[in-house]
């Protein structure tokens, strides 16, 4: 930022706002700096919640001078400018710099946490300078700064993330556990009402029924069967609801197991179980969109044959990691032949499709 005293406040603040969002690539690809010596937990976590204070405060001293400038000249000089502005920008520089230091072995679930932390509040600052340039002063919109909290928001949050690489992990675990919870439960409402989009299409229908159905039938548009089972989707749905619960019973499974018997050394033995655990929630998703109609057996069978090689490669990993002391468990067995049961039922319900 130097060298810019006699640069216009306004291009000072557009400059400001590209360099920040400069520095978001360099840190979602930038790794941990080499250091021969040893980390120091507490001074991390004290250096990174000094960090985000300094931000937060920037971002008020930015938002306190420029929201309340007389348009359309703005009153403070180019070298005041130019001083918030270097302000602003070593704040920002000062918490990537702090992420870096955080090694590796420390876990690469918390590295992922700090990161989007991090992130977060350099996003929320680009935004603010963004705001600020856009939003004309003494506006209306200007009262919309309030709730361009993005920054702040971001700042608080950094004295909530986990501390270690386990209690990162039981984080996770927890978010995917919430998002096949919330596809279960979404599913099954579905299911119970036999109305796969909950009326969204009636209205419509209702109204332009009359005018437009066999139109729309001849210009091949989706017509009213299209937005209910059969009797073969119903049928076909049975397995795929119980895979997905299977998947929420596994992910539980897995997340007390880390809970009671992880171990805060092992980070790479966490670090694989959330990698792949964290693949469930999105097969999940996969198989659920399947099953809305018009249903293609063939995609069904595919979503349901992936779901099922994601779980299994978690109980694989979780087996064989620290956290399950006795291997030959039943639970994961029970869950085994419950997750094939629920397979083949699938495979054979949808054989015809597959022959084709």
């Amino acid at each position: 930022m130097a060298g810019v005293a006699a640069v216009p406040t306004r291009e000072q603040l557009q400059h400001l706002a590209a360099e920040l969002r400069l520095l978001l690539p360099r840190v979602r690809v930038g790794e941990a700096q080499e250091t021969a010596e040893e980390f120091q937990r507490d001074a991390f976590w004290r250096r990174l919640n000094e960090a985000a204070v300094k931000v937060s405060g920037e971002a008020t001293t930015l938002t306190a001078v420029f929201s309340r400038l007389p348009a359309p000249s703005p009153s403070p000089s180019p070298q005041e400018t130019q001083r918030i502005c270097e302000q602003v920008h070593a704040a920002i520089k000062a918490i990537g710099a702090v992420y870096y230091s955080l090694p590796k072995d420390q876990g690469i679930t918390l590295r992922k946490l700090v990161r989007s932390s991090v992130l977060d509040i350099m996003d929320g600052m680009a935004q603010l300078v963004e705001v600020l340039l856009t939003t004309p002063a003494q506006s209306p919109e200007n009262n919309d700064l309030i709730s361009c909290n993005s920054v702040w928001v971001a700042c608080e949050q950094v004295p909530r993330i986990p501390r270690d690489n386990k209690a990162a992990a039981l984080l996770m675990l927890t978010k995917s556990v919430d998002f096949v919870k919330d596809a279960h439960e979404e599913m099954e409402q579905a299911v119970e009402e036999c109305d796969p989009y909950r009326g969204l299409l009636n209205d419509s229908e209702e109204d332009n029924s009359d005018n437009h159905s066999n139109e729309d039938d001849a210009l091949g548009f989706p017509s009213n069967r299209d937005s209910y089972w059969s009797e073969e989707d119903q049928e076909l749905i049975v397995p795929c609801l119980a895979l997905v619960k299977a998947s929420k019973a596994c992910l539980k499974k897995i997340r007390l197991l880390v809970a009671e018997n992880g171990k805060k050394e092992q980070v790479a033995q966490l670090d694989d179980i959330v990698d792949i655990c964290d693949e469930i929630s999105p097969s999940v998703d996969d198989l659920a969109l399947s099953i809305y109609p018009p249903v293609c057996q063939l995609t069904v069978r595919l979503n349901s044959a992936k779901l099922v090689s994601v779980l299994k490669k978690a109980l694989e990993i979780t087996k064989a990691s620290h956290v399950t002391s006795q291997p030959e468990d039943s639970w994961i067995l029970l869950l085994i032949n419950a997750i094939d049961h629920c397979m083949n039922r699938v495979k054979e319900l949808t054989q015809s499709a597959a022959e084709l």
